[in-house]
């Protein structure tokens, strides 16, 4: 195949030239046309300002290239006028963000900002123009094209917006497109949508991709080569297969233990020590040395070359001839520590009897109400001491409002919260601020959800609202530090504020506060969503632990499969509002029964690339919960829809004593 972009030496700093950070050192690598390039790491690796300075993006002045060369079919980009870049962005190498919401411009329809590239790269006018749009509206399976060309980013939903992202990047008829975490932020069935149109494009029209991400799933179905970037610098990179058969790589390793799977729920996850070094450290030796348990006596004073083998290539010491047997020694120590799987009993500690949450719409100038929004429309769901109950489902179906509801930070419409014999719902103002002591939530954004103005300190004592300990200052301080170190933080940190902390460090805050009120029940809502899967392994390593020692019951909101597979003992699934199915881990996962369910999970990417396992595509969108079909919610997406289902809601049908489900089909 020929070769698209040539990297070589790429090298961007940040800061002051006499201390510089140092994001991207040296990288080097190749993408060739009609090929996927992956590129893998942790947040802070340099991922992302390296395909920014691909397109001479990177913030400037407070960051710029030093060295290296970024050849495009044989021209320097680097040496370019700002001028010429203008036509080589989005012309010939496009872009797809991570967040769309931030990438759109809130006041130009789609229309208007899909024209915008046409307009400038072609000179599009008119009629042309308009068709033009509508063609790529449609090529990235947008329903209802004409319509959608005039509406504002904020009427769309997330798959929608990275759809209308990726036809503004295709109307340049790009050479090469960067997608820069592009499904992070979305449900599986809309991120399996979005992978399967990317790979449609790119045998269609022969584009090249640079796909970064930090889901070895996802790179796993996408990738044709693969490198991993460490620190600022690749230390590994081979073609897909070679790649996922055998990484050599310890940090590459590291990352594969640390993906939770079922076949781990006995062990723990293992867990990279320590964090990425910091940008503006001189190195002597190997970036990784630090964190690596297989670390040679040269490693941290002689830097790493490259060692080929057959087409990987490696950058570390233990490639040495005669130290290959080192690796192969100590990851057999690593999975010791088993974990007991916790015996459910049968007393619940909460129940949820047909909840409902209905928010009212209001319009005109005396703001009647005119309609409600059912996110939460007749949900019943049991919780024992020391169970996890995981509830998954599609963003917009109701799950977070659920959470929300059973503390009462929402109104509920209908329906009871039971904890402990208390019904949460019939207590008065005073009576819920204790009554509600023992349940408390972690939130998916932990830094959103704390006060910025705050010490660790004072974070974590705010939620000592009651107890003996409640005015005692010696007391408070006293148990700040053993909250501290019991979630694995330094109590000398603790005057500390919430900005000087890092994403896996804040949420363990978050569960400090958390366990400061001494709660039987925590609810957990995305808590691992925005981490990577080292920091992902710490927190579920941390759940487990809690809840073996304090016999906690948690209900897991999450809509990472591979989660709830590692650390659930059951599983609701939630489909606009309702539940669908619900039963133990084992039932609802192995063996799915409701449509929605099976498309849920064979929208799972593997590692293995499994072309045996069952996989529905879903089509089109969530419906609205302010206007929900009649019928079955679901039929409208169902590829088994029948002629009952488009006229009643289905009763719930039992499977097996623990195991029910809504659906004609049973």
């Amino acid at each position: 195949m020929t070769e698209l972009l040539k990297v070589t030496g790429l090298s961007t700093h940040i800061g002051s030239e006499k201390k510089p950070l140092k994001p991207v050192d040296n990288v080097s690598f190749c993408i060739e046309k009609g090929k996927t390039f992956a590129l893998l790491g942790e947040s802070g690796c340099g991922k992302s300002l390296t395909a920014l300075s691909l397109l001479r993006l990177n913030p400037q002045p407070v960051s710029r290239v030093v060295a290296g060369a970024v050849e495009l079919a044989g021209e320097d980009l680097l040496a370019l006028s700002e001028s010429d870049m203008e036509h080589i962005r989005g012309r010939r190498i496009a872009m797809i963000f991570q967040e769309p919401q931030s990438s759109l411009n809130p006041v130009l329809t789609v229309g208007q900002q899909i024209g915008e590239s046409l307009q400038w790269h072609f000179k599009m006018r008119g009629k042309a123009l308009h068709n033009r749009i509508i063609n790529l509206l449609s090529s990235v399976g947008i329903p209802d094209p004409h319509q959608r060309f005039k509406d504002y980013p904020h009427q769309l939903s997330g798959g929608m917006k990275q759809r209308i992202m990726i036809a503004i990047a295709l109307a340049g008829e790009p050479e090469l497109l960067i997608a820069d975490e592009p499904t992070t932020a979305l449900d599986v069935t809309i991120q399996a949508q979005i992978l399967d149109l990317l790979k449609e494009i790119q045998r269609e029209t022969q584009m090249a991709i640079l796909l970064i991400s930090h889901d070895l799933a996802v790179v796993a179905q996408m990738a044709d080569d693969v490198a991993v970037m460490y620190a600022g610098q690749i230390v590994e990179i081979a073609p897909r297969e070679q790649f996922f058969k055998q990484v050599k790589h310890p940090y590459s390793k590291k990352l594969f233990e640390s993906l939770p799977t079922a076949q781990k729920r006995q062990h723990r996850l293992t867990v990279i020590k320590g964090n990425v070094p910091a940008l503006d450290k001189v190195f002597n030796g190997c970036r990784f040395v630090e964190r690596c348990e297989f670390a040679l006596p040269h490693c941290s004073t002689v830097v790493p070359g490259w060692h080929k083998d057959d087409e990987q290539s490696v950058r570390c010491h233990l490639l040495e001839p005669g130290q290959n047997s080192i690796v192969k020694v100590n990851s057999q120590k690593l999975m010791a520590s088993l974990f007991k799987e916790i015996s459910v009993t049968e007393k619940p500690v909460l129940i949820l009897d047909k909840l409902r949450v209905h928010f009212p719409i209001r319009k005109g100038l005396f703001q009647r109400i005119v309609g409600h929004v059912k996110a939460v429309d007749d949900v019943s769901l049991v919780l024992r001491p020391s169970e996890t109950l995981a509830l998954v489902g599609e963003s917009g179906c109701g799950k977070t409002t659920v959470g929300k509801a059973i503390l009462q930070l929402v109104p509920i419409t209908d329906g009871s919260v039971k904890y402990k014999e208390i019904v949460l719902n019939e207590l008065s103002a005073k009576q819920l601020k204790l009554g509600r002591k023992g349940l408390q939530i972690v939130f998916q954004d932990p830094y959103s959800s704390m006060n910025p103005r705050m010490t660790i300190s004072q974070v974590i004592e705010e939620a000592m609202i009651s107890g003996m300990d409640s005015n005692n200052a010696v007391m408070r301080a006293e148990k700040v530090n053993s909250l501290m170190e019991r979630v694995g933080l330094d109590a000398k940190q603790k005057h500390r504020y919430p900005h000087e902390f890092s994403g896996g460090q804040r949420q363990r805050i978050c569960i400090a506060r958390a366990l400061a009120a001494e709660p039987n029940v925590i609810i957990c809502d995305e808590p691992t969503s925005a981490l990577d899967v080292s920091v992902q392994a710490q927190i579920l390593n941390l759940l487990r632990e809690l809840q073996k020692e304090l016999k906690l019951t948690y209900l897991f909101i999450t809509h990472n499969i591979a989660v709830v597979d590692y650390l659930a003992h059951s599983v609701a699934v939630m489909y606009l509002g309702r539940i669908v199915e619900q039963g133990l881990r084992e039932e609802v996962l192995q063996s799915p029964q409701h449509p929605y369910t099976q498309a849920l999970l064979g929208a799972v990417p593997q590692l293995d690339n499994n072309k045996s396992k069952q996989v529905i595509r879903l089509e089109g969108e969530l419906p609205s919960p302010a206007t929900p079909p009649k019928g079955c919610h679901f039929h409208q997406r169902c590829p088994k829809v029948m002629p009952q289902c488009l006229e009643n809601y289905p009763e719930q049908t039992q499977i097996t004593d623990s195991h029910q489900v809504r659906c004609f089909l049973y």
